[in-house]
């Protein structure tokens, strides 16, 4: 097993300690707000396979995932409603932290918030159904700590393994734009906002 980097950020991914953490309580009530309109649900892979993290979107357009496929749809399929709108105070955080790491003039048009409660996993994936691979990719981490996995160009390659803590923040673009990543299972644990449970909003340049 690849050890945890404690700290050191692997070659391509940028890493912002703490970045998000003076707006963490503000973003953990803004992510449940869209949870509230658009509620969390478990997703299917197209073969069938249930996930592991509960999801939900907002923004221009949401990710969904069945049995037709992975893609972007601009109604909830669940209500049939137009996804929440993006709160500004996530589109002002992903945008700061996008400059941070190098990529200025982001403007992410959709946001993923995943849910993970302890046992609960992201396998490593590319994201590659966005429409624009040059815009780069912001992720904050709120709640539990997690283990988030940096891989390669290839799935094969050995990822290396960063612990995020709340109000930390990663971005990655440019030639590591499609690199592999993941979440390792989730540890049990009890954060003091959010108790055992740690939400994840993904920043992307979808439509």
């Amino acid at each position: 097993m690849t050890p945890d980097l404690f700290g050191a950020a692997p070659p391509g991914l940028t890493y912002l300690p703490g970045f998000a953490l003076a707006e963490e309580a503000a973003l953990i009530a803004a992510a449940l707000d869209v949870a509230a309109a658009a509620p969390l649900r478990v997703m299917s892979t197209p073969g069938g396979r249930k996930m592991s993290a509960a999801m939900t979107n907002c923004g221009a357009a949401g990710w969904v995932s069945d049995a037709r496929g992975y893609r972007y749809e601009r109604h909830d399929p669940l209500t049939g409603r137009l996804w929440p709108e993006m709160p500004k105070l996530f589109v002002k955080l992903a945008q700061a932290a996008a400059a941070e790491a190098g990529f200025a003039g982001f403007s992410p048009d959709v946001c993923l918030i995943n849910r993970y409660e302890p046992g609960a996993k992201m396998a490593l994936h590319q994201d590659r159904d966005e429409a624009d691979f040059s815009a780069p990719i912001v992720s904050v981490s709120l709640g539990l700590p997690a283990v988030f996995l940096w891989g390669g160009a290839k799935r094969t390659d050995k990822p290396a393994r960063l612990t995020l803590h709340s109000g930390d923040v990663v971005a990655w673009g440019g030639t590591t734009r499609l690199n592999f990543h993941g979440v390792a299972p989730l540890r049990p644990g009890r954060h003091a906002l959010l108790g055992a449970v740690r939400l994840n909003l993904t920043f992307r340049r979808a439509l």
